[in-house]
């Protein structure tokens, strides 16, 4: 009886929780489905008018299909390379702990705590000397560089608990370190991996902070800027905000829904192990 107990308080505790959870989005999917003249959320009427033309005019408007196309080319080029140049440091740190393999990683992880905003200044001269202002691949860059420093914690603590004995016997078999990394231990490498790309992926596709700066021209803005062009300066038009708003999330759950089942895996086993 008492574990029935247990079992029910846990259920009640997860469905809360999932209420809470869920209670953001349906307030978002409402105002996307609401006519104009109910642009807010009425505690008292849960039910939407289900108006669903604020979707093809806040893709019309907007030109919300061409920012999804750049936030595309964005983070899918710098989630390539954060994958191939993170693991690789991730291994040479992981596998050869000298001194200065553990003085880089020291590094990176201060570059963790420093707030990407800090730094907009100095990055923002950078970007105009290399002709990086308005450019997509400037952005992919700045966005691997900005993610490098956490994707390299994630995959160093990961690949310490990968057994040694794997990549020895590939190097007796004639393999050097390097072709035993690309051949043998990136195949173990997909929760990280999956890791890597949901974590880093969302916080490149929703990246607004940098690209208000350095994605200045209608022709290269990403999704977050798509939005932001309904706030006015004396007022917002809430309703097609919510419809790109939906629009933009669109990719980043399919995203999920494709990692998700290595997700887990690659944050536990390298949080224990790290």
């Amino acid at each position: 009886m008492k574990k029935v107990s247990i079992l029910a308080i846990k259920y009640i505790v997860y469905g809360v929780m999932v209420a809470i959870s869920i209670v953001p989005f349906y307030i978002l999917f409402y105002l996307s489905v609401n006519s104009p003249s109910r642009s807010y959320f009425e505690s008292m009427n849960l039910l939407p008018d289900w108006q669903f033309y604020n979707y093809m005019e806040a893709w019309k408007q907007s030109n919300i299909g061409l920012s999804i196309f750049n936030s595309i080319v964005i983070t899918v080029g710098a989630l390539v390379l954060l994958v191939l140049l993170a693991s690789a440091a991730g291994y040479s740190i992981a596998r050869f702990p000298n001194v200065f393999n553990r003085t880089v990683f020291i590094v990176l992880l201060l570059c963790m705590m420093i707030p990407a905003i800090i730094v907009t200044v100095p990055l923002y001269t950078l970007m105009k000397d290399i002709g990086g202002i308005n450019s997509r691949w400037a952005m992919t860059l700045l966005q691997t560089s900005t993610m490098l420093p956490f994707a390299v914690f994630l995959y160093t603590s990961f690949i310490k608990s990968i057994p040694k004995e794997i990549e020895e016997s590939a190097i007796i078999d004639g393999c050097t370190h390097f072709t035993a990394f690309w051949r043998v231990t990136f195949h173990f490498l997909k929760p990280v991996n999956s890791s890597v790309v949901i974590l880093a992926g969302m916080r490149i596709w929703n990246n607004y902070d940098q690209a208000i700066f350095f994605l200045q021209d209608s022709s290269v803005r990403t999704i977050p800027l798509a939005v932001s062009a309904f706030f006015q300066k004396y007022g917002a038009d809430w309703n097609l905000m919510a419809a790109a708003s939906m629009i933009g999330l669109l990719p980043a759950v399919l995203l999920f829904l494709f990692f998700q089942k290595s997700f887990v895996k690659g944050i536990t086993t390298g949080a224990i192990k790290g």
